[in-house]
């Protein structure tokens, strides 16, 4: 991780609410290049939220939010973004009447001008990238859980191989092993550290998971009641004497979590 340059993505004391719902209360966060960062937290403290702000899906009403340095007033302008940035649902978002070469090569089929052969091409290669050889023809339904979540990653990854600087600097990970067996949820852990080191270096992920957080997390960043309340890494979770990543991880009813059925 460079900290040499501007952050990636820096945010200072934003705001969000809906309606009189606050749900982000001054949160401070900067993500560096090269980054693995995990957001946790309790269920509707705001992560989700938080992503979507990082993606530019939504704007804050108050604080701050810079992108390399440049402080963003609007929605991102996707024409000539200042970060080019993949996301991956948490329910993989296929769409069920396309191919998976179709899902995966969806961007370059709609806003490129290469020949079909060029694209399919480029899908192969994505598609063995995640352990997907062979599958190209076959429809999301054919899949198993696991087996989406990675077309699903091979489409994340998919740029114009014309115009080289078109690949994500960023990825966004949104619960990438919910609902999925310890195994299948292995092979996903493994695979996005493999994406990090091979294809794009940086990397937020909102988890739930905690065997996804510890093999995932190279810095952690704990959400709830709106603002972040601790950070650090992996090994600090387990000697922390915060009683929120204490109550968390032990997934106790008792202490300052507020449990909510």
């Amino acid at each position: 991780m460079s900290t040499s340059s501007p952050p990636l993505i820096e945010i200072r004391g934003g705001r969000k609410s809906f309606g009189s719902n606050v749900i982000l209360d001054g949160v401070d966060l900067t993500i560096h290049a090269g980054e693995a960062l995990v957001i946790i937290g309790p269920s509707g403290t705001g992560k989700s939220t938080l992503l979507r702000l990082i993606a530019g899906l939504l704007t804050l009403d108050e604080g701050e939010m810079s992108i390399k340095g440049q402080l963003q007033t609007q929605l991102w302008d996707n024409r000539d973004p200042l970060l080019r940035f993949s996301m991956v649902f948490q329910q993989a978002a296929l769409f069920d009447s396309l191919t998976v070469r179709e899902n995966v090569g969806f961007m370059l089929y709609e806003h490129t001008r290469l020949p079909p052969s060029r694209i399919e091409e480029q899908v192969e290669q994505m598609l063995e990238q995640v352990g997907l050889e062979g599958t190209a023809e076959l429809y999301p339904a054919e899949l198993s859980g696991g087996m989406r979540k990675r077309v699903s990653f091979a489409r994340a990854l998919m740029h114009d191989p014309s115009q080289p600087n078109s690949a994500p600097e960023l990825i966004l990970y949104d619960e990438p092993t919910a609902g999925l067996d310890p195994i299948a949820s292995t092979i996903i852990e493994d695979l996005v550290r493999q994406l990090q080191n091979h294809s794009c270096g940086t990397y937020v992920m909102v988890s739930h998971q905690r065997s996804t957080i510890k093999r995932t997390a190279d810095r952690i960043v704990f959400l709830y009641s709106g603002k972040v309340q601790w950070t650090g890494t992996v090994n600090e979770i387990e000697t922390s004497d915060n009683p929120l990543i204490q109550q968390f991880f032990a997934g106790s009813v008792d202490g300052p979590i507020r449990v909510a059925i």
